[in-house]
């Protein structure tokens, strides 16, 4: 069976062996412009024959690594719901975030602008996948789609050790978590980059609301404008969690799907400009 396409990026970070991640890009697929050419989101306007076709590369390639192993695709709504994958789930699940410790089922997250986050930890128990866009970031009063995910990780995570551990998380919150925290590794990947992210005064807000620290993440861009850092804000919500282990994006241009049209797609970019956009996938599962 076919590797990934050597465009497509892999994560660089000391997860364990058995903890395998992927990020495709535009290349490796069948669809035509404006959807050329690894276009996976069903709901964009591309002709679901070519989508079926481009997410058969992507099972290909999963299996090469892990036999039997399968994507599972969720409709994802810029919300905080997180979807705990098993067997029997099957595509379209809504929930802007999902989990598994299930060998073979690959927590998988489409984007094009917004940021796919990848957890898991040093000793590959659980692995996670989160659709960050500023809407799900933020969320409602400090808890939005990372807060959610991490939460649930961190029971994973912990039900192989003593009830009490768990039953700590139900009662303390993220606080219990805090020694699972420092295991964790985080690695974001490709998004709109803070050169090209502008924004209103009410994305802003809602981020410095909760923690007036989060200005530093904006830049003025004329009246009422800013200029985001859409990864850099995700950084500050992981070290508040206390995941420090962050890796991939660092809010340099080379991340930047905006600037970058003929290796990522860009809902920015061209949703008006060319009628369309396609959606690339990040990937994690254990083998």
């Amino acid at each position: 069976m076919p590797g990934p396409h050597p465009d497509w990026l892999r994560p660089e970070w000391p997860a364990p062996p058995h903890v395998h991640a992927l990020f495709t890009t535009r290349a490796g697929g069948s669809s035509q412009a404006p959807y050329d050419t690894l276009n996976l989101g069903g709901h964009v306007g591309d002709d679901p024959v070519a989508v079926r076709a481009n997410r058969q590369v992507l099972q290909a390639v999963l299996e090469s690594t892990t036999p039997g192993a399968r994507a599972v695709f969720l409709q994802q709504v810029h919300g905080a719901k997180v979807a705990a994958l098993h067997a029997a789930l099957p595509d379209g699940a809504c929930a802007d975030a999902c989990l598994s410790t299930t060998p073979g089922l690959a927590c998988t997250i489409m984007v094009a602008d917004c940021l796919p986050v990848l957890l898991t930890d040093t000793r590959g128990t659980v692995v996670a996948a989160a659709h960050a866009g500023w809407r799900g970031l933020a969320g409602e009063g400090g808890v939005g789609v990372l807060e959610a995910v991490f939460k649930d990780f961190s029971a994973l995570a912990l039900a192989g050790q003593a009830p009490e551990a768990i039953e700590s998380i139900a009662i303390e919150g993220l606080e219990g978590a805090a020694p699972l925290a420092a295991r964790t590794l985080a690695w974001l990947g490709p998004c709109i980059g803070p050169q090209a992210f502008e924004v209103g005064a009410e994305v802003r807000a809602a981020f410095c609301a909760h923690d007036g620290a989060a200005a530093q993440h904006f830049q003025a861009h004329g009246p009422g404008k800013y200029l985001a850092d859409l990864a850099g804000l995700a950084r500050q919500r992981l070290r508040a969690l206390g995941i420090t282990q962050v890796y991939g994006n660092d809010s340099t241009p080379g991340w930047c799907t905006v600037s970058q049209p003929s290796r990522f797609f860009s809902h920015r970019r061209d949703g008006l400009a060319r009628g369309g956009s396609g959606r690339m996938a990040a990937c994690i599962w254990l083998g």
